[in-house]
């Protein structure tokens, strides 16, 4: 049975650097920062105070009323905004599609902090009998796939991807695999996440994996720069329409890229720290260039996973280095997360929409804040200025704690 070709012809973001997909890209190719202190919640007793959060954020703009709110977690809303946002931009006729094959898969690493935090207060305050009814459907994960299904009447495959910060890649992947054998025609996918929280930050405070930068938040992300000291949190969504090659023609629709290629790996070795090795990364790349049929030397652009934490950013450069091999040295790699913070299980969503845009616009959008070169980290990250190159094809990285691993090959349409 011949394999179906798959494009992507929707995008949605929101973010730290923008609202909407033209502020977001905008953002991007100007180098400009979203990060600044935090002002969801005091957080003077913190070690971290800085944050990506989504400014200016409107709901209503996407039909949910106060109701909904209520009963609606931050992560899911986004993932409403989010899809309304893809969907228009791909020029979905939903009314005229067979909704029985319009699918969703949106992944979230934490899903809802928020919820449980203010629940467990009135539970010590009122007592259990005082508890939310929607306590449960607002926290749990899959409810960002399954609000968006209900408010687009999406009936065919739907699930939900919880990987960490290889949520996003990982559900646009499957999602990908589902439109290539033929189960679906099109589906909405990728990533979201709202944890800036007490709990949220003071669990990555904990772990020591935020950036104290607080006297400098614009400064504060800075991937493969050695003078990195943690990643800073963030929020949002990325989400994407795909759709076979079959279905777009069909209804005429306008192509950003075409995605040829999902690896995934597991490095198997520890439940935060990457494999020193780089091994398992490096594994993902490869698959996803075999699946993409297509060799190393192909690949024009990385958007990395290029956390700004020690560790990370020394082992995904060593891990493209193993997999490109000599290539590595020509391959342009930056790190978006140096703007818009770390989205964590959005963040996938959110690069490979910065990817399919790369190939739109040919533009390379900058890594911010890199001043100081690492030795360990000597690749070309299109430091601080956007870059004009003609792309072909894009990989995005996305590594996530436990050692989930997944890459994405995105290239032109032809």
């Amino acid at each position: 049975m011949s394999e179906n070709r798959v494009v992507v012809t929707g995008l949605g973001v929101v973010s730290a650097v923008g609202n909407d997909l033209p502020s977001f890209w905008k953002s991007l190719t100007e180098g400009r920062g979203g990060i600044g202190p935090l002002t969801t919640f005091d957080a003077c007793k913190f070690d971290s105070r800085i944050a990506g959060e989504v400014k200016g954020f409107q709901p209503q703009a996407y039909g949910l009323t106060s109701k909904d709110l209520k009963r609606m977690d931050k992560f899911v809303q986004y993932a409403v905004a989010g899809a309304h946002q893809a969907i228009r931009d791909a020029g979905l006729d939903l009314e005229k599609a067979n909704r029985l094959r319009g699918g969703v898969l949106i992944g979230s690493g934490i899903g809802s902090l928020h919820t449980i935090e203010k629940e467990f207060q009135v539970y010590l305050e009122k007592g259990p009998a005082k508890l939310s009814p929607f306590l449960i459907p607002m926290l749990i994960v899959n409810e960002a796939s399954g609000q968006v299904a209900i408010t687009f009447g999406l009936k065919g495959p739907n699930s939900c991807v919880a990987t960490a910060c290889a949520s996003g890649s990982h559900a646009i992947g499957d999602a990908f695999k589902i439109l290539e054998r033929g189960d679906a025609d099109f589906m909405v996918c990728g990533g979201t996440e709202s944890c800036i929280t007490y709990l949220g930050v003071g669990g990555f405070c904990a772990l020591k994996g935020l950036s104290t930068r607080n006297s400098a938040p614009e400064k504060a992300s800075r991937p493969f720069d050695l003078e990195r000291d943690g990643f800073v949190i963030a929020e949002g969504c990325g989400l994407v329409v795909l759709e076979t090659l079959e279905y777009a023609r069909k209804r005429g629709a306008r192509i950003y890229a075409e995605i040829t290629g999902y690896g995934m790996s597991c490095d198997a070795y520890h439940i935060t720290a990457p494999d020193p090795e780089g091994e398992g990364a490096a594994r993902a790349i490869r698959e996803a260039l075999g699946d993409a049929r297509i060799n190393p030397e192909e690949v024009d652009y990385i958007n990395a996973h290029g956390t700004s934490t020690k560790l990370n950013d020394k082992i995904e450069t060593l891990a493209i280095k193993k997999a490109l091999g000599a290539h590595a040295r020509k391959v342009m790699v930056s790190s978006t997360k140096s703007m818009t913070g770390h989205l964590l299980g959005a963040a996938g969503g959110v690069e490979f929409a910065a990817c399919c845009l790369s190939i739109r616009d040919g533009v390379i959008p900058p890594t911010i804040n890199y001043e100081y070169p690492d030795p360990d980290c000597d690749l070309d990250y299109v430091p601080n200025t956007a870059r004009r190159a003609k792309v072909e094809v894009c990989l995005s990285n996305s590594l996530g704690f436990g050692g989930h691993n997944a890459a994405l090959i995105v290239r032109r349409f032809r």
